[in-house]
């Protein structure tokens, strides 16, 4: 009953919390028909400020470019065919998979110079501002202003601003979220409960405690090949990099320019390669920790979403009974995560045909479409309409209502065009500092190499 409690005072904080569509948009946002004519009437009729007429869009076929597949691919073909059979403006949509993102940005910076462009792709965030940056990007902004085709205020403070916040760049709509995730630490309650701890680790303080008393059961029992296991797993995925350094105040910009080397991150790297030195850390060879978490090899490690699934089964398969639940990164007196993932984006293929496009995201994006995601996906609800059709899959899933609970802490990715080549090298830092042969005074100078290799990238 607690655990349903807090997930449905999520809905209504997060609902307060919404700003409306004014404070989201630009100051230079198109004029809604009463700001043009004056106070409406009650005989005034909407009208769209785009320049389509609906009986253009009889016809129109479009093509929907991604990377989802298996059951998200399978989902998406299935939706894609009922919005051709109920739409009412006779908009075909071909959903068309381009194997992985990777392929996908290639295939698209390649169409750009062609005719053969898609009309609506499904890319991850930090892409979409490369294809901005060739104006191959269609503003979603009148669209979803238009008194006709767009969306209400009620309909957009149905969405976490967080993410709506990270396609908006410069008072321009890049996109709107299709997917959204996040890498949490995972946490054995069960275990830690027996090592003498009640309460979850809020803090670093309080994480570094719990993790070093499990390394100190290791240490205390007869086997000497588990000595340095117990704590935390190292993760070096970026997400989780870039978390660590929000919960110290820190990042990778300062003034919306690159900088790695401030005070806060060294506090972060130092703060972690010191837990590592002192054997409360550990770094697997395993190429997942799922067995090593489940085993109780360690009472903390890092997992994002889609990987929940993966990691009760495994559970199960080890005749593990323990419960374990999701945290954000604990810093010294804040907490970091950050939310990422794909969104749909209109390329500039002509006004009938984006029109038809942004119809075809606005369809994908109801409520009733949202709660199909989520069990398909087992990923974030974009609505939180949503969650009213999920009660049944919060109860089955606490891992995920846990996540939810969590929505309101979270932060987006930098959204400068260069992101997408400069995040791989937080990770490849991060990992740096956990070499054995590497000094807790060597963190400047790794985060001062870091800075050149991004000055060097993006000069």
């Amino acid at each position: 009953m607690v655990k349903k409690l807090s997930f449905f005072m999520l809905v209504i904080f997060i609902s307060a919390c919404q700003p409306s569509f004014a404070s989201t948009s630009t100051a230079n946002a198109t004029p809604s028909p009463s700001e043009l004519a004056g106070p409406a009437t009650a005989t005034s009729i909407p009208v769209s400020l785009l320049d389509v007429d609906e009986a253009d869009l009889d016809g129109v076929e479009i093509e929907v470019w991604h990377a989802w597949f298996g059951a998200p691919a399978s989902l998406f073909d299935l939706q894609v065919a009922e919005f051709n059979e109920e739409n009412p403006w006779g908009i075909t949509v071909s959903a068309m998979p381009r194997g992985n993102y990777y392929l996908l940005f290639n295939d698209v910076t390649d169409a750009l110079e062609s005719t053969e462009r898609p009309d609506v792709v499904v890319a991850l965030s930090e892409q979409i501002p490369v294809w901005d940056e060739a104006s191959a990007i269609t503003d979603m902004t009148s669209y979803i202003n238009d008194p006709v085709w767009g969306m209400s205020k009620a309909d957009l403070s149905d969405f976490p601003s967080v993410f709506l916040e990270q396609e908006q760049v410069d008072g321009r709509w890049l996109g709107l979220p299709a997917q959204r995730t996040a890498r949490f630490l995972i946490y054995n309650q069960t275990w830690a409960e027996e090592l003498g701890f009640e309460t979850l680790p809020v803090t670093f303080d309080g994480f570094a405690e719990q993790a070093c008393a499990a390394n100190q059961a290791m240490r205390s029992d007869e086997t000497v090949d588990n000595d340095g296991k117990g704590g935390w797993i190292v993760d070096s995925d970026s997400h989780s990099v870039l978390s660590w350094m929000f919960a110290f105040d820190g990042g990778p910009l300062d003034e919306g320019n690159y900088r790695f080397l401030v005070q806060e991150n060294i506090d972060t790297f130092k703060a972690l390669k010191d837990l590592f030195d002192e054997g409360c850390a550990w770094v697997s060879t395993e190429s997942t920790s799922y067995e090593q978490f489940s085993a109780r090899s360690a009472l903390f490690a890092t997992a994002s979403m889609e990987e929940f699934s993966d990691i009760s089964k495994t559970f199960i398969q080890q005749g593990n009974a323990d419960v374990w639940t999701v945290l954000p990164f604990p810093g010294l007196a804040n907490s970091g995560l950050v939310t990422y993932g794909s969104s749909y984006a209109l390329l500039e293929t002509g006004d009938v045909k984006q029109l038809a496009g942004w119809l075809f995201v606005r369809w994908m994006l109801a409520p009733e479409n949202q709660a199909r995601w989520v069990k398909s996906t087992a990923l974030f609800p974009l609505r939180i309409s949503s969650l009213t059709e999920l009660s049944d899959y919060q109860d089955e899933h606490p891992q995920w209502s846990a996540s939810v609970d969590l929505i309101a802490q979270a932060q987006i990715q930098p959204q400068l065009v260069s992101w997408r080549q400069v995040r791989p090298i937080l990770g490849d830092g991060f990992s740096h500092i956990f070499r054995v042969d590497t000094q807790a005074g060597s963190v400047a100078a790794i985060l001062a190499e870091m800075g050149t290799a991004v000055s060097e990238m993006t000069r």
